[in-house]
């Protein structure tokens, strides 16, 4: 068993590497729920695809507490504090994490309808999109919250492997679950968009129960729920610390690809497909970021808790390159390979014309985002949350929305305007926070 000290010193490719192959395999299997819905309707793509965006949504509430905790729990770690004070951030977070996914629940339940009602969007369109995020935005919150939260917790404490092999099975459920929903075997009835919605549900319920196995096998594990309403306010203060303004970040970010997002539908529904198809296959480029970056906010939580704020500076820059080298790679096999690639998901010449245009410009929008993702990353695992909160919801409404617009509708370039915009957002937000990193100010923002 693994005790706080040696936990700290995990080495970054052994927390990296699970956590890379989970996002690859989440990505996968996304790009096959999309395959699948469109061997299905295009509409119900461009359905579930509108609604993506509020799914995401949800999950940044939920981060709130999840991240928090990580943060929390990653400097804790370092600093070797109590059992009880790790317990009782876990128990802080679980009351947390459940009373915000039932509220939740009932918002989605009232509000989805009125909605998608702004929307200019065709009827088919609209009613995929109700019906799904119904079921798996509305009925199926809590599950998707807790597993989060549980996934958070075993990666705080370096268990970054067994978190992965839940994702595999959760994620293998919700394949199944579409296939029986989408192409009726056996004779069973077409279930549809509900039934793929139901499908996803179901797999953050499996996902639920896995982890919650796992983390009571693990000893050093430190999750007991008894006393769950006598924690201190102290430690439902510092996860807020954390949790609020780090996920402000990703709000405001979600919010604004929302909002660009109704702006593409009155571009029509090839647009809206070409924007959904081209993010299925990109998100395989920043796989590995995502991954680094999730790594890089544990590690610098470790480093800055055990007061080892000097080694956590110089490491950032090097996973930083890394991880350019890496993105910048597979944009380019992408786009080497983009006609067999784009051929998976349409024969719509239309579509299949823009998603080149759009896997073009990702070479711009992925070099920004994954300095965003490393050094934001390694400021949340620093506690220095504020800053990137404060410019990033400058920068994200006057660049990626008022200049995506500007680009994108006046001047009539459409939704290849709209990806110049995020492109020229990522790049200048991540060049400020490279330039907050190397001020060293998030030193004095230690938790512990």
């Amino acid at each position: 068993m693994e005790n706080k000290k040696s936990r700290g010193a995990l080495s970054m490719a052994k927390l990296t590497a699970p956590l890379a192959m989970e996002q690859v395999f989440r990505l996968l299997i996304s790009s096959i729920d999309t395959f699948m819905l469109s061997s299905f309707s295009e509409k119900a793509v461009a359905g579930v695809g509108i609604v993506a965006q509020y799914a995401f949504f949800l999950n940044i509430l939920f981060s709130v507490v999840v991240t928090g905790t990580t943060i929390v729990l990653a400097q804790y770690l370092g600093a070797q504090k109590s059992d009880e004070e790790l317990n009782s951030i876990s128990r802080a977070s679980s009351v947390m994490t459940t009373v915000i996914s039932l509220v939740m629940t009932v918002i989605v339940l009232l509000t989805i309808k009125p909605l998608l009602a702004c929307y200019t969007i065709e009827g088919e369109v609209k009613k995929a999109a109700c019906d799904y995020f119904t079921i798996y935005g509305g009925i199926c919150a809590f599950f998707c919250a807790f597993s989060l939260l549980q996934s958070g917790i075993l990666r705080a404490y370096g268990y970054t492997k067994e978190a992965l092999y839940v994702t595999i099975v959760a994620n293998l459920v919700n394949v199944i679950g579409n296939a029986i929903s989408i192409y009726a075997p056996f004779g069973l009835p077409v279930f549809g968009v509900k039934g793929v919605a139901w499908a996803s549900g179901i797999s953050m319920m499996v996902s639920c129960v896995l982890l919650q196995i796992i983390i009571r096998k693990k000893k050093d594990i430190k999750f007991n729920l008894r006393g769950l309403l006598k924690v201190p306010y102290k430690f439902y203060s510092v996860i807020l610390k954390v949790g609020v303004p780090t996920a402000g970040e990703s709000l405001s970010y979600n919010v604004a690809m929302i909002t660009t997002m109704a702006m593409i539908t009155t571009l029509g529904t090839n647009a809206v497909n070409a924007q959904i198809y081209t993010q299925t296959i990109i998100r395989f480029a920043y796989a590995i970021a995502i991954a680094m970056s999730s790594a890089v906010q544990i590690k610098v939580g470790y480093f800055v808790g055990a007061k080892q704020s000097d080694i956590a500076y110089r490491k950032v820059f090097k996973y930083w390159i890394c991880s350019v080298a890496f993105s910048m790679t597979l944009v380019a096999a992408f786009n080497l390979v983009k006609t067999p690639v784009i051929k998976i998901f349409t024969e719509t010449p239309e579509v299949s014309g823009l998603v080149v245009k759009l896997l073009l410009v990702s070479f711009y929008i992925e070099f920004g985002r994954t300095m965003n993702l490393i050094f934001i990353g390694a400021l949340k695992g620093s506690g220095d949350v504020l800053f990137p909160v404060i410019y990033g919801i400058f920068s994200m409404w006057i660049i990626i929305v008022g200049v995506g617009f500007l680009l994108g509708l006046y001047l009539h370039l459409g939704i290849v305007g709209f990806w110049l915009a995020t492109g020229t957002e990522e790049t200048t937000r991540g060049i400020v926070m490279l330039f907050r990193w190397k001020s060293k100010r998030w030193v004095k923002n230690a938790l512990v």
